[in-house]
């Protein structure tokens, strides 16, 4: 049990950074910042080694993804003998990102879309059988688990909006057969919760003034249980249920600012606060793995900590709290308990991940999920709290070049969202403009989750207003404290981050000598106007959190605050990036930009992914959008660059309106814009 933000309206864009391959001949601009070896790209961006590490149930197999003939896969083993891991799935286009395992711990469970559209289809590989059954719709239906438990270890609860597009029914599904039955025909819900008997126990509404109502399902009736105000719904949701089904766990933020971890006995109607913070919403949430109840949260406010909440594991979080200074993540435990697999994430090194034998008290190394990392020198990640204009303490990050830190170029790089955050750890953005020469500034601006709702609701309607101001405070910190060099400030960011990346150079276009926009809207109207129709039962907390359209003064605000707007102010350059089948920010935003800027003859440079959504998921195309991107930003702020050299091979790009370019004609088209 996670704690995740209840938002499907969430933009953020997720770009997978990882990939081993043979490195570049380096060649670099002359500069002052020249201090480290340089990383290669292949190394920081491409494809990992062994990601997303899991063990069955039983604890008899582990399962990673890795690659396949250069394709990200699933992969088995005995989880005493990994030498012997094999491939079990075979994709050869945008490869696996996501998978999980049944609780008979025969069944593993992996999604796919096409192109990037995010219509998930679910498949089931059976390691008996070593065969996998696609067992939701093929096509334009998009699906997701909702519920499975061991005490049913062959059933799933699915959900598929292929009846609507705006809602997503619950089919329960067999494993054994692969055979389906409607469970709820849902015509008004946006969200359930599901209890350890696979019962549909709740389901949530937006509701007019975009908070949520929960409903509970009593003897087939749903009947009012309780509202949770705008104000409060950004960090107050159910979590789920104990083992007895009575007890509900929900993050709560009623009555107060941070979220507290809170017990609801549904029998007494009693509330109980398990565990809460005064900086920071509860986080990261370890259950037993079949009691459910909570044994340890974290609270992460600027770096990550474990607050024990049962002594049964003390002893266990100690021990393996000693073997890194990073935050330690628990992957997986057996159902017995006897077993876990456990990943150390540090700012500077590679993910470490290890087996726990809990009955000897003991770890064994397994490995980490980029080898060749392992041989260069990282860069070390920094916590700061930067006030903003009206007082608000903004958690920051910064990031150095190696041994320089003052009147350096600074790229301010933007998360996406807005509303997730940015955390202390291992960032290959991060690692790369350091190495390159840069200081490279994240800055959890107001909207950014996990620092109460106070923060959070600071940024209604601030799309483009405080929201953005807050990023130029932290400029304003970088150039008073010497960090950063003034007239080599750039900034960049997918998603949210595109979008603030547009305004930057639109609205306050002194400030950045250029810009990296990837996938951002650049008109909050036409935004609204093609959102996925599984996003429009939740369009209400869209009109309360940036702004609503009913009205011409509202349709005013939201045109005064989209970039597109603003095209005549911008001055300098931008490389827009965007995916062709993008469900969530459409490829018309930057079309429309970029056809703005062309017609007033202001110089862009705009790559277009055909098959790509929203991020660039084909180890291809990732390293050719970086390849590029560091030409653009080595040619205005003068710092280091490895070549392009091969990194446009296999990526399926469309770079100013041109095709199959060569690295030569791609160097080209940049410098021509930027002159």
């Amino acid at each position: 049990m996670k704690n995740r933000f209840s938002l499907i309206l969430t933009l953020f864009i997720s770009i997978y950074m990882s990939y081993n391959s043979p490195a570049h001949a380096l060649t670099q601009m002359p500069t002052k910042n020249a201090a480290a070896p340089l990383i290669p790209r292949q190394v920081l961006f491409g494809n990992p080694d062994k990601v997303n590490v899991s063990s069955s149930y039983d604890g008899k197999y582990i399962t990673y993804i890795a690659p396949k003939d250069g394709i990200l896969n699933i992969w088995l083993a005995p989880i005493n003998d990994i030498s012997k891991a094999k491939p079990i799935t075979n994709d050869t286009e945008r490869g696996i990102r996501n998978y999980s395992w049944a609780y008979n711990s025969n069944n593993i469970l992996y999604s796919q879309d096409t192109k990037g559209d995010e219509n998930f289809r679910i498949y089931s590989y059976n390691v008996t059988t070593q065969e996998a059954k696609l067992i939701t719709p093929e096509s334009g239906v998009r699906a997701h688990i909702t519920g499975k438990s061991y005490k049913f270890p062959d059933q799933l609860l699915i959900s598929t909006n292929e009846r609507d597009k705006k809602y997503f029914d619950i089919y329960k599904v067999n494993l054994l057969n692969s055979t389906s039955e409607l469970l709820m025909k849902n015509e008004r819900f946006t969200g359930f919760v599901v209890d350890n008997d696979l019962q549909i126990r709740f389901g949530k509404i937006n509701d007019k003034e975009g908070g949520d109502e929960y409903f509970e399902l009593k003897q087939g009736e749903w009947l009012p249980f309780c509202q949770i105000s705008i104000e409060d719904s950004s960090n107050t949701y159910f979590l789920g249920f104990d083992n007895t089904g009575n007890i509900l766990y929900l993050q709560d933020s009623r009555g107060q600012n941070t979220a507290a971890l809170k017990a609801l006995n549904l029998i007494t109607g009693k509330f109980t606060i398990i565990a809460e913070d005064n900086k920071a919403d509860i986080s990261n949430i370890i259950s037993h793995p079949t009691e459910r109840t909570i044994q340890a949260v974290a609270i992460d406010y600027d770096r990550m900590r474990y607050k024990i909440l049962d002594e049964l594991i003390r002893d266990d979080i100690d021990y393996l709290t000693t073997l890194s200074r990073g935050n330690l993540i628990i992957n997986t435990r057996t159902l017995d308990d006897s077993t876990w697999l456990v990943a150390y994430e540090n700012d500077n090194s590679p993910v470490r991940y290890y087996k726990y034998d809990r009955l000897n008290k003991k770890a064994e190394f397994l490995f980490t999920n980029r080898k060749e990392l392992e041989s260069y020198s990282l860069a070390t990640m920094h916590p700061v709290i930067i006030k903003s204009r009206d007082g608000l303490d903004l958690v920051s990050y910064i990031t150095y070049p190696e041994g320089i830190k003052t009147e350096l170029p600074l790229v301010i790089y933007v998360h996406g969202g807005p509303w997730v955050r940015d955390n202390w750890g291992y960032n290959p953005v991060h690692q790369w403009l350091a190495n390159r020469g840069y200081a490279v500034l994240s800055i959890n601006y107001r909207g950014s989750t996990g620092f109460g709702k106070n923060f959070v609701n600071a940024a209604n309607l601030e799309w483009g207003g405080k929201m953005h101001e807050d990023l130029i405070d932290g400029v304003k910190w970088a150039v008073e404290n010497k960090i950063a060099d003034p007239k080599k400030i750039a900034i960049m960011g997918g998603s949210y981050g595109g979008y603030a990346t547009l305004v930057g150079m639109t609205m306050t276009p002194d400030i950045f000598v250029c810009g990296v926009d990837v996938v951002g809207p650049s008109n909050l109207l036409t935004l609204i106007k093609s959102v996925p129709p599984y996003w429009e039962p939740i369009l209400n907390n869209f009109k309360k959190r940036v702004g609503a359209w009913d009205t011409a003064e509202e349709i005013e605000f939201l045109n005064q605050r989209s970039p597109l707007t603003f095209v005549d102010n911008i001055k300098n350059p931008l490389f827009i990036a965007q995916g062709a089948h993008d469900p969530r920010v459409k490829q018309t935003e930057s079309d429309q930009i970029v056809k703005a800027m062309q017609a007033k003859n202001i110089p862009v440079i705009y790559a277009l992914y055909e098959d790509e959504g929203h991020g660039f998921v084909r180890s291809e195309n990732r390293l050719s959008y970086y390849a590029l991107v560091e030409h653009f930003l080595a040619r205005i702020l003068g710092s280091i660059a490895e070549p392009i050299g091969d990194d446009l091979n296999g990526a399926n790009l469309i770079l100013n309106e041109q095709k199959n370019l060569k690295s030569e004609e791609a160097k080209k088209i940049i410098d021509e814009s930027i002159k």
